[in-house]
């Protein structure tokens, strides 16, 4: 079991109220402080409060039993060798590799005194099970961008936590860290990714991207990367382009000539490297040249799609693989929810290639819409249900509708320079000709032929104008002469 994500509101209140540290111990432990500032409502107080009215003086006196009935203060529910006294609590907190309040920092493997930003870019309110990689919370990296990935959450699940009393619910969440925290090496996490040739990176870095920072509370404490490329400097100009997995030849056409394009005019191609659009926007970006990123919901040292292996192995010769998770974890549902964040945090726009009504895709491209970063989609069939997604995000207005990259480096390039050129239809040579000399053009028919005199009627002309613009338009080829007078050219 491993720290692997940042998540849930009731750590981070302890951590809020206590600090990180003490958090930590609090879950080793099991039972809070006894004196702390957090106390459970007490349910029989407010039944005798809304039975009986109170005087004045009966507010200010508290009823002599509330400790006892406080859902959480109470030792009964509490294991019986949890400590009450706070420096009992930090005495009980053993300094070994393994404990929550010595794990090493990113920036300083060594320090015993800062919580686990080394096991992953983490923290200790989200921890996974080595054995099976299943999370022990499911919710978003902080309890703020919960609201930025709607569809990572359940209402039905919202509606239950709520209706709990805050006692209960911290009962829960310190039986399930406490089981799972003692487990936890990021010792063991920093050597195997010095196994795997991954690099730990956090904020301060000279190879963390600032972009970042716009995810507020949800930026990660840090990132496993694997990779020749350097990721800040890759992420400078960059475009994210995501969709479905069930790609159609269309998108996976689409998506591979958008990334070639990309990749020749120097920009670094973000994906998630899934099967479909994913996987042919990182091959397009690599015939390209420029380097291309990987967003991964599993450790850097796991394959996964396997049978994307020589992809992958093509990416870090070339680019570079991201993860917010420690190596050996695998994914699950809820991590590729989570990495979405990343994927339109480190480029400057997202482009959307063929996504359903329902699908991930559309999951970072409303990320991409909370941190303000451009949003294209590239529209399909109107009967493809692939599409559907796409065209939702058109016709909402939520999206630009791009058909080629000139378009989307328009869209995401700097205002002014990176201009896509005004399309245009095929030029032809009767385009060259002034007004007078196409009308004289078009009153000469294509069979028989017509008089010089009867040609001027026709285009409104005087006769003189007729026969100058009649000598220019047979040095040009566009008519001839015949027994009748002029004609259209035959071209054979």
């Amino acid at each position: 079991m491993r720290i692997a994500e940042v998540g849930d509101p009731v750590m981070g209140w302890l951590v809020e109220q206590y600090g990180a540290i003490e958090a930590v111990n609090i879950v080793r432990a099991g039972s809070p402080p006894a004196s702390g500032p957090y106390r459970a409502p007490d349910p029989a107080r407010k039944r005798a409060a809304a039975a009986t009215p109170a005087t004045a003086g009966q507010q200010d006196r508290a009823p002599t039993t509330a400790k006892q009935q406080d859902p959480v203060s109470t030792p009964a529910q509490w294991p019986a060798t949890a400590p009450t006294d706070p420096s009992t609590q930090h005495s009980s907190a053993t300094p070994d590799a393994t404990s929550a309040a010595s794990i090493p920092s990113a920036a300083n493997a060594a320090s015993a005194a800062s919580i686990p930003s080394a096991a992953n870019a983490a923290s200790a309110a989200s921890i996974t099970s080595a054995a099976d990689g299943t999370p022990a919370l499911t919710a978003s990296p902080s309890p703020v961008s919960r609201a930025a990935t709607p569809s990572s959450s359940s209402p039905g699940a919202a509606t239950s936590m709520s209706s709990d009393r805050p006692g209960a619910v911290l009962n829960r969440r310190l039986a399930t860290w406490q089981a799972r925290l003692p487990q936890a090496d990021p010792t063991a996490d920093l050597a195997a990714g010095e196994r795997a040739g991954a690099r730990l990176v956090t904020p301060g870095d000279p190879e963390w991207p600032t972009q970042l920072s716009d995810l507020g509370p949800g930026i990660p404490l840090g990132l496993w990367l694997r990779g020749s490329a350097d990721l800040r400097f890759s992420c400078l100009r960059s475009v994210a382009i995501v969709g479905a997995r069930a790609a159609t030849a269309y998108g996976v056409h689409v998506a591979s000539d958008f990334a070639v394009e990309l990749s020749d005019a120097g920009w670094t191609v973000v994906s998630g490297g899934a099967y479909g659009i994913d996987g042919a926007a990182h091959r397009g970006a690599l015939i390209g040249g420029s380097p291309t990123v990987a967003v991964l919901a599993n450790g850097v040292d796991v394959c996964y799609p396997t049978g994307h292996t020589q992809l992958f192995d093509a990416i870090r010769e070339q680019g570079v693989l991201v993860s917010e998770c420690p190596p050996g974890t695998h994914p699950t549902r809820s991590r590729f929810l989570i990495r979405n964040r990343l994927i339109a945090a480190l480029s400057r726009g997202t482009v959307v290639i063929e996504a359903a009504v329902r699908s991930g895709a559309l999951n970072t491209a409303g990320h991409a819409v909370t941190l303000q970063r451009p949003l294209a989609a590239v529209p399909g069939s109107i009967t493809s249900e692939v599409s559907a997604g796409c065209h939702r995000l058109l016709r909402e207005g939520r999206a630009v509708c791009v058909t080629n990259h000139e378009e989307v480096v328009e869209l995401v390039g700097e205002l002014g320079t990176d201009l896509a050129p005004e399309p245009r239809g095929p030029v032809l040579p009767r385009d060259s000709l002034s007004e007078t000399t196409r009308r004289v053009l078009d009153a000469v028919p294509a069979r028989g032929g017509a008089g010089t005199a009867s040609i001027a009627v026709s285009a409104g002309v005087d006769l003189s104008t007729a026969l100058s613009s009649l000598g220019s338009l047979a040095a040009a080829g566009f008519v001839e002469r015949c027994t009748k007078g002029w004609r259209v050219r035959r071209h054979s």
